[in-house]
């Protein structure tokens, strides 16, 4: 029988592989990622053990996204506050090239996580929290202090690496931040002999039609489902 690919089930294969320092809970049931990096969970398998202790790790004032190939059941005990599907894509080929009209892309660091944070609450990237940004290396754009686009990594797969927190101001769009900031991080991935790989929601074209024009295929939908007590 051929093993699973660490991609169909992203956050269980992120939280027991190379970010299980990350993790809260029993890898031998459900895990969830450290609260401050965000909301995402989940569980070994859907037997009633791990589905039960998978739901003991839903905070009382929040939630828990579940990120996984095949629609999840409702775990006891909570209650389904939203579905999504996503398609989940891969880079193929070389990264694009830099070009010479790109504007100088900075690291971010934590001297930049309530500008971050800010971005994040406007543009809506995914979930976000206080320590969001620590996932990986951040890059961003900058203009007379203000902090007008980022993007980053996130989820970390045995020889991959997820593109992540790319998020523009509304009255910045349309100036290629996005598409500069995904080659810049990507070919940051390349250099350290890992595949870019993305999530974006299925019914996004206008985010898909960029990630193609920079190399993504899409690989497969993801089902997301996000659950509250």
């Amino acid at each position: 029988m051929t093993a699973p690919h660490p991609l169909d089930r992203p956050v269980w294969s992120m939280l027991t592989g190379r970010q299980v320092h990350l993790a809260e809970g029993d890898r031998r049931a459900a895990v969830r990622i450290d609260r401050g990096y965000g909301p995402f969970g989940a569980a070994a398998d859907r037997s009633a053990e791990a589905q039960t202790a998978l739901a003991a790790l839903v905070p009382d004032d929040g939630e828990l996204w579940i990120v996984e190939g095949d629609p999840w059941p409702v775990p006891p005990r909570t209650r389904e506050v939203k579905r999504a599907v996503l398609a989940q894509m891969v880079a193929e080929g070389a990264p694009p090239a830099a070009r010479d009209s790109e504007p100088p892309m900075l690291s971010l660091s934590d001297a930049d996580a309530v500008g971050m944070a800010t971005l994040a609450e406007h543009a809506q990237p995914g979930p976000w929290g206080p320590t969001t940004h620590r996932y990986g290396p951040f890059f961003g754009i900058r203009e007379g202090g203000r902090l007008l686009a980022m993007a980053g990594q996130r989820m970390l797969m045995p020889g991959m690496a997820e593109i992540s927190g790319v998020a523009t101001w509304a009255d910045c769009r349309g100036r290629g931040y996005a598409r500069a900031l995904i080659g810049h991080v990507m070919r940051a991935m390349v250099a350290r002999g890992e595949q870019p790989f993305l999530h974006s929601y299925a019914d996004n074209a206008g985010a898909i039609a960029l990630y193609e024009s920079l190399g993504f295929r899409i690989r497969r939908q993801v089902h997301v489902l996000v659950i509250a007590r």
